[in-house]
């Protein structure tokens, strides 16, 4: 409203929401992949789980391989009341950003008989560019919309008011295509995993910004 005079005149707005939304291809993956063992005791489960990580241990020292995460669970197996044996697993977390080494990441890990194989997820390692775009596409979206309405009205649309970033969501990345999983290996013993015939290539990453845009309405 604006003051003129001991009047108040209320200015006519429209209020409009904007969504910008971007593509990018995926340049880092996520694998998750956990190893079990079982003993009659949990020291006997620990130390057939710790010969068998052993191995996986070395297969992550790779270039472009980080491990985020390293998770120990051990516990006993219960038939009924009675104790039957422990059990002992850890789950590995890791990060991918050399993409190049990916598939033989995955094909070393499934010849090592993991219990569970998750991945790989998708992400971006620098989002800030395509959110900019995004931002902008967002805005030029609220202001074509409320340009519609000002039309629809016989009316000028006037400058921004006012605006607040989401309608109540903020931005978001999101996997265009679900990961693949799989657990333990079926092929034959000691045989190459063809893990590059998987289709397990980068994926399209979806960035969306959505805004919330108040413009004035001239006569």
């Amino acid at each position: 409203m604006i003051g003129c005079r001991g009047w108040l005149v209320t200015v006519a707005e429209v209020v409009t929401r904007g969504t910008g939304t971007v593509e990018r291809t995926a340049d880092r993956a996520q694998v998750d992949v956990s190893f079990e063992t079982e003993g009659e005791q949990r020291a006997d489960a620990v130390e057939a789980l710790t010969s068998r990580v052993s191995t996986v241990e070395a297969l992550l020292e790779r270039s472009g391989v980080e491990v985020r995460s390293r998770q120990l669970s051990v516990h006993d197996n219960w038939d009924g009341n009675n104790k039957a044996g422990s059990r002992a697993s850890q789950r590995y977390v890791l990060r991918v950003t050399d993409l190049d080494e990916l598939d033989s990441l995955l094909s070393a890990l499934v010849m090592a008989e993991p219990t569970w194989l998750n991945g790989p997820t998708w992400d971006l390692v620098d989002t800030r560019d395509a959110v900019h775009e995004a931002q902008q596409g967002a805005v030029t979206d609220a202001r074509l919309r409320a340009q519609g309405y000002a039309d629809a009205l016989g009316r000028r649309l006037g400058p921004l008011q006012r605006l607040s970033d989401g309608d109540g969501d903020m931005w978001h990345a999101e996997s265009a295509m679900a990961s693949k999983s799989f657990a333990g290996y079926g092929g034959s013993p000691g045989a190459p995993v063809q893990v590059d015939q998987l289709s397990l290539e980068a994926q399209q990453i979806t960035i969306t910004v959505r805004c919330t845009a108040a413009w004035s309405l001239l006569d």
